[in-house]
């Protein structure tokens, strides 16, 4: 019983070497950790004062560059100044030039203008002249046309169908112009010689301006015919010739001593 006791009061007791040995120990830790703190203290003081350095070159360097820039600055500045006389010089003498051309152009541009609208009323000009053909030319069409449709076909003293008759100078160019026939024209005076027209004669002897008649001898083939009292405009027609053709003899004219008027015949028969 005494011996356990006896035990268990040794067990008690505090190890004196294991308690010593933790100091020891702790006191080598604490001992590095002072040093390892020690040296990076060192080595941050190293760097930081490396750094200063550094940056003390820098600044020199920096300001260095910046006194050069200062100057380059300057210079800079006076050759632009130069540079922008020279430009307002080089820019006064372009807007001289261009004040001078744009002149010459605006002379010139109206010496054209005149031009154009002497050219312009010379066309009109000519435009007019031409409406005016043009408008001579529609009036002899519708002349004409109206000349044609006065053209007519009626039947003769003979019972024949005539040809187209002409009542005046105008219609009968018309006739000549179509060349269907020969038309021969005349003026007869009332006593005078008889008139040879183709190959036939002609003799006026009576005429009768108040009534518009008129008596005519014609002589063909050794025949004298008489054409009494016939009317203006009247196709008075005959046959003549070794193979009898058809002739119409038309007064479209009658005053008081003399008609007026044609003869027309065949294309093969010539004056």
């Amino acid at each position: 019983m005494s011996d356990e006791i006896r035990t268990t009061e040794v067990e008690r007791q505090p190890n004196h070497k294991l308690l010593l040995g933790i100091g020891v120990a702790g006191l080598v830790l604490a001992l590095g950790a002072l040093g390892w703190s020690y040296s990076i203290q060192s080595k941050l003081g190293d760097s930081l004062t490396a750094s200063q350095q550094q940056n003390d070159k820098l600044q020199t360097e920096l300001d260095a560059t910046n006194a050069r820039l200062k100057a380059t600055s300057e210079t800079l500045g006076q050759s632009v100044g130069m540079t922008q006389k020279q430009l307002e010089d080089k820019a006064q003498a372009i807007l001289a030039t261009q004040h001078a051309d744009t002149a010459r152009l605006e002379k010139a541009q109206a010496a054209t203008n005149q031009q154009v609208s002497a050219v312009s009323s010379d066309v009109s000009n000519v435009k007019t002249d031409v409406g005016g053909v043009k408008t001579d030319v529609a009036t002899t069409k519708t002349d004409l046309a109206n000349t044609q449709s006065q053209l007519q076909r009626v039947i003769g003293d003979a019972g024949v169908m005539s040809g187209l008759i002409a009542t005046n100078h105008d219609q009968l160019e018309e006739l000549k112009h179509k060349g269907d026939r020969n038309y021969f024209e005349f003026t007869l005076a009332k006593g005078a010689k008889p008139t040879l027209l183709a190959n036939v004669t002609l003799e006026l002897k009576k005429v009768d301006t108040k009534r518009s008649k008129f008596t005519m001898n014609v002589s063909s083939d050794d025949k004298l015919i008489e054409k009494k009292d016939k009317s203006l405009d009247e196709p008075v027609q005959f046959y003549t010739g070794k193979d009898p053709v058809l002739y119409e003899l038309v007064v479209n004219n009658i005053s008081k001593n003399s008609v007026s008027g044609y003869l027309s015949t065949p294309k093969s028969i010539s004056q």
